[in-house]
């Protein structure tokens, strides 16, 4: 579980394990990696803003401001036209791709398009979750697309107000009216593993 979401920390995560000899391996490795078990290579201070904020994220009050939050995200898409993945849970949307950029072919990587697009336009980080993060290769090679191209906007927590959730839908507006325009992608450039965080790209 990340704690960087439900735990309302800035950095930092766990695994929960119900097998005693997994969990001896992961100890193990965890030492090897990050530290002892007690601290998990995080400093003091945030394993107590996990301690508080973990309680805090369990409040009724705080679970119905989230997803009263994307709910809203997802209404002003839906005002729009714009595909999005139904139903929308409690920390992001997630924008289909495919269905926004038919045009792009599923290796010319419609979700990089979109992602890239949302950024220029207007400062909008997102991530693609569809054929770089997910894409498989035959046994002679030849990359497999993935079934779905997605586009996630995660919401950090208590950081944003609604006139930025309405600037959001702003320039995703402003996308939608130009995705016929958008281009695809093919990569230059990748690593072995864990491709989605490092490899570069060159526009069709």
């Amino acid at each position: 579980m990340s704690l960087k979401k439900a735990g309302l920390v800035n950095i930092g995560g766990f695994l929960t394990c119900n097998n005693d000899h997994w969990a001896e391996d992961f100890r193990n490795a965890l030492i090897l990696r990050e530290g002892f078990p007690t601290y998990g290579g995080l400093a003091g201070r945030y394993l107590e803003a996990a301690a508080v904020g973990l309680m805090e994220a369990l409040q009724q009050d705080y679970q119905e401001y989230r997803h009263a939050t994307v709910r809203y995200i997802a209404k002003g898409l839906e005002n729009i036209g714009v595909p999005y993945v139904r139903p929308v849970g409690g920390h992001a949307v997630f924008l289909d791709a495919m269905a926004i950029l038919p045009h792009i072919k599923p290796l010319q990587y419609p979700g990089i398009g979109l992602v890239n697009t949302l950024y220029i336009e207007g400062g909008i980080r997102s991530v693609e979750l569809g054929s770089v993060m997910f894409g498989s290769f035959d046994e002679q090679g030849n990359e497999l697309p993935s079934p779905l191209d997605l586009v996630r906007l995660a919401f950090s927590r208590r950081v944003y107000t609604q006139s930025h959730f309405d600037y959001i839908l702003e320039v995703i507006e402003t996308v939608w009216k130009i995705r016929d325009q958008i281009k695809g992608y093919k990569i230059t450039c990748q690593p072995k593993f864990l491709r989605h965080f490092t490899c570069q790209y060159e526009e069709l």
